[in-house]
């Protein structure tokens, strides 16, 4: 039985790669399930195969675990499609999407076919791995995962320029402003009744009753 030896690649990680032998009459789901016995990923997650061309560009789908629209639109599935099937290119490509909710992208690419497999191989087989593969979900954002209240305060303090040291001096600042604007909430009632009649006094320059009869 022929084999079909692949080098699959991470998109954005192309330090690390694998090398799978697999067998001709075995699907893509085989060849799916591999890779991620070589990551160490969790396989039960939706994901896709595309033909492709040498300039990556994806064609015809074959998926794993579809969605109601893929399957609506006859989308071929992995684990009745057949390697062989697509394999007419000594350098076949395929674009690989694993996990569509948190995806990484695979190149995969055909590397060269050897017409006998080794007897006691249990196949698909990696072969070879180079480069340790990013967790699986350590590409997204982990909403639970917020910082502490501190570090919060201190980023939005990074943000907008506030230095926590200055709060001391604003501090000194409002005080005195609060010094010097301090109103007395209780004023004497003698200097208020003085400081009144002393201005609207009756008697503020004239005589008494009396002489001022003299005077006529």
């Amino acid at each position: 039985m022929a084999l079909y030896r692949f080098r699959v690649t991470f998109e954005d990680y192309d330090d690390v790669t694998r090398e799978i032998d697999v067998k001709s009459n075995q699907t893509f789901e085989d060849l799916h399930r591999a890779i991620h016995q070589s990551t160490g990923y969790n396989p039960e997650y939706s994901s896709s195969f595309y033909i492709s061309n040498d300039q990556w560009m994806k064609g015809e789908e074959i998926t794993y675990l579809p969605n109601q629209r893929r399957i609506d639109r006859g989308v071929s599935l992995m684990e009745r499609v057949k390697l062989s099937s697509f394999i007419d290119d000594p350098h076949q490509k395929f674009y690989y999407t694993f996990n569509f909710d948190r995806p990484f992208d695979f190149h995969v690419e055909l590397m060269k076919i050897i017409l006998e497999d080794a007897p006691g191989v249990t196949y698909p087989a990696v072969i070879k791995s180079v480069g340790e593969a990013p967790k699986q979900f350590g590409n997204v954002f982990n909403p639970t995962a917020l910082p502490a209240e501190s570090e919060e305060f201190d980023f939005l303090n990074e943000e907008m320029g506030f230095n926590p040291e200055d709060a001391d001096d604003l501090t000194e600042v409002v005080d005195e402003e609060a010094e010097t604007d301090e109103v007395p909430l209780h004023v004497d009632d003698e200097e208020e009744e003085d400081e009144f009649g002393s201005e609207f006094s009756d008697n503020e320059g004239f005589e008494d009753d009396g002489k001022a009869h003299e005077d006529y």
